[in-house]
């Protein structure tokens, strides 16, 4: 009796350990002034890598479907999180600059940073995810 309450007490702390605190961060982007293309979210958890192009965590690109949208990135660790986003209405799957280097299609952070000379840092746009979370972010145009 013993060696099977050893054995059932083992096999419940296996699992219980391998379970991972997942979470989903759920990203609502408002202010949407166009139907055309899409909206393309970047989702970052090095600080090393936040906005740079090629290095993102995780992304997607939504169709943009009425003035506001929702995506869900299911399945997240906890830790720190970062967002930038794009509202690629030519979609050619870049954000679009003037000669100056200013976007000429919207764009905008997490936490509604809004920049001024450069791209944000990680820590400005960062949200801690330690249970489900929705960030609501405006697009700058």
């Amino acid at each position: 009796m013993k060696l099977l309450i050893s054995l059932f007490y083992l096999a419940f702390s296996v699992v219980v350990l391998a379970q991972k605190n997942e979470h989903t961060l759920t990203v609502k982007v408002t202010s949407i002034e166009s139907q055309r293309g899409v909206i393309e979210i970047a989702l970052y958890k090095d600080p090393q890598k936040f906005a740079k192009v090629g290095q993102t965590y995780r992304i997607v690109r939504v169709k943009a479907e009425g003035n506001t949208i929702v995506h869900d990135f299911n399945d997240l660790e906890e830790g720190k999180y970062a967002v930038c986003l794009f509202h690629d209405e030519n979609n050619n799957k870049t954000c679009d600059k003037n000669f100056f280097g200013i976007p000429t299609e919207a764009y905008a952070f997490s936490n509604n940073i809004r920049p001024r000379f450069s791209v944000p840092t990680f820590e400005e746009c960062s949200t801690k995810l330690d249970k489900n979370k929705t960030l609501t972010i405006k697009l700058v145009y």
